[in-house]
């Protein structure tokens, strides 16, 4: 009998990946409970042991060896129960070690059911979450599909480890990246930063160090087979992938495209960027609802302002004294330090301000938002950057395929 307990256990310990040891302690500690139980005594003095050799199991309460039959079946049913919590403790702590250092990779299992809006995901020895918030738009899945998706975070809660997945963050797509191009697990091409509206359109920056590698080319594919992989897997989400550039003005203008850039200019914080372009490019680079140049801002990391120089010239007309809140005093100052226009004052830093004398941080706060309440509002009287009202555009690489001209070149 004692023979088959221990292989039992090791079976037991195979199975569930659980060390044997921890099945012997949560066995002894049920004999306890279970030898208290029988005494009718919570705080009878009972130790249990289990020979680790033999299987040998010895139980002494009281200063007395307690035999098996002295067990009735109520204690017989605290200690199953007990053995049974421990295990499933032991068994929720192996499955969270063993996942909680793949938060920050890819993950991919079955999808089980619908929970609520969420989907439950079969990832194997556990069940993985990927929420209603994390989902993209454009996509479905019934039970039974694959499903490959981004482990944002591994939390160890009361009810088990809580393994929460996303389909929609930007990490989705490098990972994506990382799986179909080599060279970014060789370390030759480097992704540099990813911005995502998910189920439509994502950028992506990409370098190398080595110049004669085309990291764009690399990433696209021979002709364009390797992206075109990723947006099977993204469900048709478009892909602008760009080239970094450690110069800012460089970097900017390329995450704009397709459309072509006249000139940019640089706050003295270097946060935000006043980006010219010609009349037949405001459409393209603005982007559909502001789409492209906001997944621009957010590639680069600085607020993108994109004009054409009529427009610029219409509101540069406007003097910081037209802004509420601002005296002949405060005006005097703010000249004298270059905020002359309201322009540069709606794109000026708190940074900036506070250096200019009698102006606070919240001050400069107030002053910029009003700066910016102005400029809203003098849109009314200049051509605003939509595409509803600017001239169609053709249509440009990336609207009709899912890589650039640029892009559709051989690694």
């Amino acid at each position: 009998m004692n023979s088959e307990l221990l292989s039992v256990l090791d079976n037991l310990s195979r199975e569930k990946g659980i060390d044997r040891e921890v099945i012997l302690e949560a066995i002894e500690s049920a004999l306890v409970s279970a030898a208290r139980k029988s005494l009718g005594s919570l705080t009878a003095d009972v130790t249990a042991t289990i020979d680790r050799a033999t299987g040998t199991i010895l139980v002494i309460a009281e200063g007395k060896e307690l035999a098996n039959a002295e067990f009735g079946r109520i204690a017989a049913q605290t200690a199953k129960q007990v053995i049974f919590h421990k295990i499933r403790e032991a068994e929720r702590s192996v499955i969270f070690t063993e996942f909680s250092p793949r938060a920050g990779t890819m993950l991919t299992g079955t999808m089980q059911r619908f929970d609520r809006g969420a989907i439950v995901v079969d990832i194997g020895k556990t069940e993985a979450v990927l929420p209603k918030r994390e989902q993209s738009p454009k996509e479905t899945f019934r039970p039974g599909d694959r499903v490959s998706a981004y482990c944002i975070e591994v939390n160890k809660t009361a009810k088990g480890p809580q393994i929460i997945l996303s389909r929609s963050h930007p990490s989705f797509v490098l990972e994506l990246f990382k799986m179909e191009v080599p060279e970014i697990g060789q370390g030759i091409v480097e992704i540099k930063s990813v911005s995502r509206e998910a189920g439509d359109r994502a950028k992506v920056a990409v370098y190398t160090k080595d110049e004669k590698i085309d990291c764009v080319g690399a990433c696209v594919g021979m002709r364009g087979t390797r992206v075109k992989d990723i947006v099977r897997e993204l469900h048709g989400e478009k892909i602008d992938i760009i080239r970094w550039s450690p110069k800012l003005e460089e970097y900017v203008a390329a995450a704009l495209s397709p459309a072509k850039v006249v000139e940019i200019q640089m706050s003295p914080d270097r946060r935000q960027v006043q980006v010219i372009v010609d009349e037949d490019q405001l459409s393209l680079a603005i982007g559909k609802r502001g789409q492209n140049v906001r997944l621009a801002a957010k590639l680069v990391g600085v607020d993108i302002d994109v004009r054409t120089r009529v427009q610029l010239e219409k509101l540069a007309q406007w003097s910081v004294g037209e802004v509420a809140g601002i005296g002949p005093k405060m005006r005097e100052a703010l000249e004298e330090a270059g905020f002359n226009k309201v322009d540069r004052l709606a794109r000026s830093s708190v940074e900036d301000l506070t250096r200019v004398k009698g102006i606070g941080e919240k001050i400069a706060e107030r002053l910029i938002e009003e700066a910016k309440k102005f400029m809203t509002q003098l849109e009314a009287e200049v051509p605003p950057p939509a595409e509803e009202i600017a001239p169609a555009a053709p249509a440009s690489p990336s609207e009709d395929s899912n890589a650039n001209p640029a892009q559709e070149q051989q690694p």
